[in-house]
């Protein structure tokens, strides 16, 4: 397993090394500022590299949104065939070339690289330091020393006895969890077509990954070093002001978001007709404000 790792190893360790070294000759090489921010511009550099992927997990998840009446249709005539209905749903799917897990590639795409930095770190939390990847051994001994807030960063909420140690792995948990469910309520709140909750099954995932997501983190995080906890929240942080930006900027046709960005263009120009966002109909607006405004009609005096 190792072996085959070994190649993330390597770049994971490379990105940390090389911006450590960077910051080392301004906070010391056993510095907590240089590895966490070492940590964070390795989060930084990553998201910037999953940019392509994060957009089509959107035009995925707008490509699903159109495709809700249909999919209610093939509920309704296959409700008493579940086979049938998956296949009816998948080929439909095919055929618009979406994906109904397309929200899961981001998380899915970091998987290896949270892994690979979770042993990179763990080697640091070894006692003698374990290096992985290009770090030498003088490296992971002053990565050991390195401390967030007092507390070392290689450390872990179950590993640990020091009552420092375990206040900041709860706040970056409690972070890390709080930041996940944020987002997705974002999403549901404020980015998805109003919908009928009833039978829908793209809804029912959302609400699914709104409340599973921030468990899972609380209950795994126990187990994550204090510089994998600083990665992940680092991580959900950006996915959060991605997420905003998109909403705010460019949101989902029908969405509460996509309304109240087409009533801000109706008053700051209610004589012009509102522009669709990715070719998508536009709400609907009042002719009076959308075309020219009506001139008053004069009355005709009569002649002497």
């Amino acid at each position: 397993m190792n072996t085959i790792l070994n190649p993330l190893y390597i770049v994971v360790s490379w990105v940390i090394k090389t911006i450590h070294s960077l910051l080392s000759p301004i906070f010391g090489a056993a510095s907590g500022v240089s590895w966490s921010v070492a940590i964070i511009g390795l989060v930084i550099l990553i998201r910037i590299i999953l940019i392509p992927l994060f957009v089509k997990q959107i035009k995925s998840q707008r490509a699903l949104t159109a495709l809700q009446p249909h999919l209610k249709e093939i509920q309704k005539k296959y409700k008493d065939d579940r086979q049938k209905q998956s296949e009816e749903m998948m080929k439909l799917y095919k055929e618009h070339k979406t994906n109904p897990l397309a929200s899961c590639f981001p998380i899915l795409a970091q998987a290896p690289i949270f892994f690979a930095l979770f042993t990179v770190l763990n080697g640091i939390g070894k006692n003698p330091p374990i290096a992985h990847g290009v770090l030498t051994q003088q490296d992971v001994v002053n990565a050991a020393q390195a401390k967030f807030f007092g507390a070392p960063i290689s450390e872990t909420f179950l590993g640990t006895t020091s009552g420092n140690v375990k206040i900041v792995t709860v706040i970056l948990i409690a972070f890390m969890s709080l930041t996940t469910f944020t987002t997705q309520r974002q999403l549901m709140v404020k980015g998805m077509p109003k919908m009928d909750s009833s039978n829908n099954m793209m809804l029912q995932q959302q609400k699914i990954m709104l409340y599973l997501f921030p468990v899972i983190f609380a209950v795994s995080g126990v187990n994550f070093p204090i510089g994998v906890l600083i990665y992940w929240s680092t991580t959900n942080l950006w996915t959060w002001g991605q997420q905003f930006y998109v909403i705010k900027r460019n949101p989902t046709p029908g969405s509460p978001a996509y309304e109240e960005l087409q009533k801000k263009r109706s008053a700051k120009n209610p004589s012009a007709a509102i522009e669709n966002i990715d070719g998508a109909e536009g709400s609907v607006i009042d002719p009076e404000i959308k075309g020219q405004r009506q001139q008053p009609n004069k009355k005709k005096k009569k002649k002497k």
